[in-house]
């Protein structure tokens, strides 16, 4: 179950809300579990029960944890990420490393035939939020959970289960045993929300249409076509993504629960640094608390800096997919952090903010390339349709071009960067707050009307989030 479908909107989104608010607060957490248990297991019961198992696992872990010290303290940590990392692995690893031992062994290898293993939607989400959960424990920057409803609600969270922001147990500690809803909170949680539909829907779900052209059928691209492509699916993934994690966020407050926010129009930055201190903030800054600070981070020299960046973009990387493109798409990131902390980036750094932000797009973009192709040779393949002049099938790029998506483009360019933002803090616009209050009213009314019509007009919603 999405939340840009019919289903969610009309049916579960409703039931859930409504029943949440006549509950009397002790029985409120139960029902948000069990409606994200059931929200989950929408799309498979057997994945459902993982993660419920998981929550019992990991619930087990917390308790032991908090009764042991020294050695015993650590086993129980080790114990518990280790679980968690072989669910991980299992689920979402195994097959992808058979298939390069077959490769590696050529036809040695051809007898080795595993079982396909299906990926339980939002794997990787709920596995760091658990981690990070026992991880803090473990560090005893947190009590234990020893209510398991409670525990079970932080990881089986509905609104950003599937599809983040990854919420550390930290940051919502207190709200799952003490919150309040009021109208101001709940009016501001609906409208992020219909933002969040508003910009799936129309926006990116658009955008994604002519980047599916393009990168469906490469050999018939021309260079026009490759970079309308592209172009495309830069704004895609970042309204898809973005939409999602404001749902999220806008669902979260209807709750009494607040996330942090997981994007800060990276699409403005002026280097690759920037660019992910402000995309999908809550991945980077999991790797940042987990990983690069424990690798020793920037304290142990250049040289060691510089390995532990690689390390933490490669882990980006595979956490994204179980495919050498993701992997690559982290170092190609890496690469570019790397650089960036040299004596180049001194030069970068003094660039005018102009020439900083199309050198920040042009990387970025090369690096969706890597992100977005089915194979290597795809993705190399369509790079150089970019940078080479070719006009064969050119007719194609015009056939594609209408009105509409040439309105939504225009659409997406200027709300990708701080443009709305910055209008909305204009004096006059500030000055007569009761108008703008009304005017908030109208336009969020009229972009849910027409944000359902075309949940319910259009048959092409995808789920790019499949994989991660």
């Amino acid at each position: 179950m999405v939340f840009s479908s019919v289903l969610f909107l009309f049916i579960f989104m409703p039931v859930t809300i409504g029943i949440y608010f006549i509950l009397p607060k002790p029985a409120k957490n139960t029902w948000l579990f069990i409606m994200s248990f059931i929200f989950y297991a929408w799309g498979g019961m057997a994945y459902a029960l993982l993660v419920l198992f998981s929550t019992i696992v990991n619930y087990i872990t917390g308790l032991l944890m908090d009764k042991q010290e020294g050695s015993k303290r650590k086993i129980c940590l080790a114990a518990g990420v280790a679980y968690n990392l072989f669910i991980l692995f299992f689920f979402k690893y195994f097959n992808f490393v058979v298939e390069n031992i077959k490769f590696v062994l050529g036809p040695a290898g051809n007898n080795i035939n595993p079982p396909l293993i299906p990926l339980p939607i939002g794997i990787s989400f709920f596995t760091f939020q658990i981690m990070s959960y026992i991880i803090d424990l473990y560090r005893k920057e947190i009590k234990v959970q020893k209510n398991f409803i409670n525990l079970g609600l932080y990881i089986l969270l509905f609104p950003q289960l599937i599809a983040g922001p990854i919420v550390r147990y930290i940051d919502v500690e207190e709200k799952i045993s003490k919150r309040s809803v009021d109208l101001d909170s709940f009016s501001h949680g609906l409208k992020r929300f219909i933002l969040g539909l508003g910009k799936k829907v129309i926006i990116a779900n658009a955008m994604g249409e002519w980047a599916d052209i393009a990168f469906n059928d490469i050999s018939r691209l021309s260079t026009p076509m490759a970079w309308l492509g592209i172009a495309a699916y830069t704004l895609q993934i970042f309204f898809d993504f973005s939409a999602y994690s404001d749902m999220a966020i806008g669902l979260g407050e209807i709750f009494g629960f607040h996330f942090l926010e997981n994007f800060n129009y990276p699409y403005g930055a002026v280097t690759i640094q920037d660019f992910w201190r402000k995309w999908h903030m809550s991945l980077t800054t999991w790797f940042r608390d987990y990983l690069y600070i424990p690798l020793g981070g920037n304290r142990k020299g250049a040289v060691r800096t510089y390995i532990n960046n690689f390390i933490v973009f490669f882990m980006t990387g595979l956490w994204h997919g179980a495919a050498w493109n993701f992997i690559l798409w982290g170092l190609f990131h890496g690469f570019f952090q790397i650089v960036e902390k040299t004596l180049f980036g001194k030069y970068i750094r003094k660039l005018p903010a102009v020439l900083g932000h199309i050198y920040t797009m042009l990387i970025v973009m090369v690096g969706w390339v890597l992100f977005r192709a089915d194979t290597l040779g795809d993705a190399l393949k369509y790079c150089h349709y970019m940078f080479s002049y070719n006009i064969k099938d050119i007719n194609i790029f015009f056939s594609v071009l209408d009105n509409w998506k040439i309105f939504v483009l225009v659409l997406a360019v200027l709300f990708s960067v701080p443009f709305a933002a910055k209008i909305n803090t204009l004096p006059v616009i500030q000055k007569h707050t009761t108008a703008k209050k009304y005017a908030d009213m109208v336009l969020y009314t009229m972009l849910f009307i027409i944000s359902i019509m075309f949940v319910s007009g259009s048959s092409f919603n995808p789920f790019i989030y499949f994989r991660f």
